[in-house]
């Protein structure tokens, strides 16, 4: 089974050896940054399943950062480090995006109690999209039964393939997909394609999405990674 992938981002290093050393032991597989500027790039590379973050740190602090996440349609899990134990501030920081926060100094094991609550959480959320019949995304509808698109209450037409892509990506929002990890989900290793088919099925979506791929609402390219579906996913039946 893989291994769940932390994001710690605290400019402390004292803490983030400490805390990685023991996470890890405890079965995580650990990456640091020791600020916000930091921890964004290291989304896109790394691609953690759940984000430990501090609120006070230099260039970009860890509400700022959260802020930045959330703006971007990013709902990776975040629990965040404050050391101000005040009703306010953890209400700001539930306000912003947050999924729990843990007030310094704490126990570890108590750290490791909150990861794996919030991860159970996030994996229903998860499992209840994959679950669900029809699901809605900005203007867009899609009705996996019925294999129908609308997008503003319009039916839309795509190819098979690219309606299983659509499908795919609707139901893992905000992740990160390989070209090569598409290629194996909608096409399926025994047809002969190369990564080059991908890119003509997005083509057709964003036609028919009107999604222009420079400034994008549904589906964002990731250089050198692959593809993310941005809007938030709701489900309706």
């Amino acid at each position: 089974m893989d291994r769940t992938k932390i994001l710690l981002v605290d400019d402390e290093q004292d803490l983030t050896e400490s805390l990685t050393k023991f996470l890890e032991r405890t079965g995580f597989e650990c990456r640091t940054a020791e600020n916000g500027v930091k921890a964004a790039q290291c989304v896109t590379i790394f691609q953690p399943d759940i984000i430990i973050c501090d609120v006070m740190m230099p260039v970009m602090d860890g509400r700022e950062f959260l802020r930045s996440l959330r703006q971007e349609h990013n709902l990776i899990p975040v629990i965040m480090l404050t050391c101000v134990n005040t009703s306010y501030e953890k209400v700001m920081t539930l306000e912003e995006g947050a999924d729990d926060y843990i007030s310094k100094p704490f126990e570890p094991l108590e750290l490791v109690a909150r990861i794996h609550a919030v991860m159970r959480r996030s994996q229903v959320y998860a499992c209840s999209l994959r679950d669900a019949w029809v699901l809605s995304a900005h203007d867009l509808t899609i009705n996996r039964q019925r294999h129908e698109i609308y997008i503003n209450g319009n039916p839309a037409h795509v190819t098979q393939r690219a309606f299983n892509l659509l499908e795919y990506f609707i139901t893992h929002p905000d992740e990160v997909i390989a070209r090569e990890r598409l290629l194996e989900i909608v096409w399926g290793w025994e047809n002969i394609v190369d990564t080059r088919t991908v890119d003509i099925r997005i083509a057709e979506l964003r036609r028919v999405l009107q999604d222009d791929p420079n400034c994008p609402t549904y589906i964002q390219t990731v250089p050198h990674h692959g593809y993310r579906f941005l809007p938030a996913v709701k489900v309706i039946s």
